[in-house]
């Protein structure tokens, strides 16, 4: 038997895109609810495009859109690769979502809150090893106290580990199905085929359940994706590459131009040392900028330049 990857556009919407039951489930799972009551019970699909009211605002299209029974609203999407456009992204939607609640009679009183899950295919916080992220509008002293209305969590896949968080056992089945089937799988662990809503979303990403145009399409993805990870790649490797180059010979000529001027061994070393010091530095900032330019957080940066976040912003 072959299997698509359901993290893919294609599998990922035919699985929690045309299976209410499936993304109740992923939702009870990976949403931070505590008590019972807070559980999803009953679930219905909106459109995934959010069409503007007016030909002048954005448009906005999202993987999975729903409602429940008591009115609030889920948006759920699968992201490949991480920028920091993508979190504004989500803002975004999320907001929107929130806001077109109401018609201009109504009350803000029937304001239901929205739940943003975002399952991320890259890790966007290298030094945190958590990989669950749960954000919400709190008071900055006094983190009890809380604004009501929007709930985003991000899940970073490749962190995730099953073994740790046997505890919560369908986060960890859903988990495992994202993250250990992809275009290579020929066979589905049986822990996971025991759970019947796994199993039934394993039936839907068979190779067999889809006609010759989709899967070209979902080859197309992959392609787009692999691409797209060759430029990012591509573009961070000239940056390096540019300001080690720019760096060692700033770092040289200074370091030469100093050490003459002092006249004698000592002041060559030290305007020597200095000079290669501000190369590395020269270096860093031309990293940091090209990073920048592709969209990266300003935590990957500073993981990979060193550099403190005041520096990062003015480079």
């Amino acid at each position: 038997m072959k299997y698509l990857d359901p993290k893919a556009d294609l599998t990922f919407k035919k699985v929690f895109g045309e299976h209410p039951d499936l993304v109740k489930s992923l939702l009870n799972a990976l949403l931070p609810f505590k008590t019972a009551d807070e559980y999803i019970e009953d679930i219905e699909y909106l459109p995934s495009e959010m069409v503007p009211d007016t030909p002048f605002k954005k448009n906005s299209i999202v993987d999975v859109r729903c409602r429940d029974c008591r009115g609030r609203l889920f948006i759920v999407e699968m992201q490949m690769l991480w920028s920091s456009a993508f979190m504004q992204r989500v803002l975004f939607n999320a907001s929107k979502a929130y806001v077109r609640q109401l018609g201009g009679a109504e009350k803000y009183e029937l304001l239901q809150p929205v739940y943003s899950l975002n399952l991320v295919d890259d890790i966007f916080m290298p030094d945190i090893t958590d990989y669950y992220h749960d954000y919400k509008i709190v008071h900055v002293e006094h983190s009890d106290k809380v604004i009501e209305g929007l709930r985003f969590v991000f899940v970073e896949l490749p962190k995730f580990k099953a073994h740790t968080y046997t505890e919560k056992k369908m986060q960890a089945l859903w988990l495992r199905f994202l993250t250990e089937i992809d275009g290579r799988t020929r066979e589905i662990p049986q822990e996971l085929l025991d759970n019947p809503e796994i199993k039934k979303a394993v039936d839907q990403i068979e190779q067999s359940a889809f006609n010759d145009a989709q899967l070209l399409g979902y080859d197309d993805f992959w392609d787009a994706v692999r691409v797209e990870k060759t430029l990012v790649s591509d573009a961070l490797k000239e940056g390096m590459e540019k300001g080690m180059k720019e760096g060692r010979a700033e770092g040289r000529a200074e370091g030469r131009a100093e050490g003459r001027a002092e006249g004698h061994a000592e002041g060559h070393a030290e305007g020597r040392a200095e000079g290669l010091a501000e190369g590395k530095r020269n270096n860093q900032l031309e990293i940091a900028r090209k990073m920048k330019e592709m969209g990266m957080t300003a935590d990957v940066i500073a993981q990979v330049t060193g550099l403190a976040p005041g520096e990062i912003e003015t480079a």
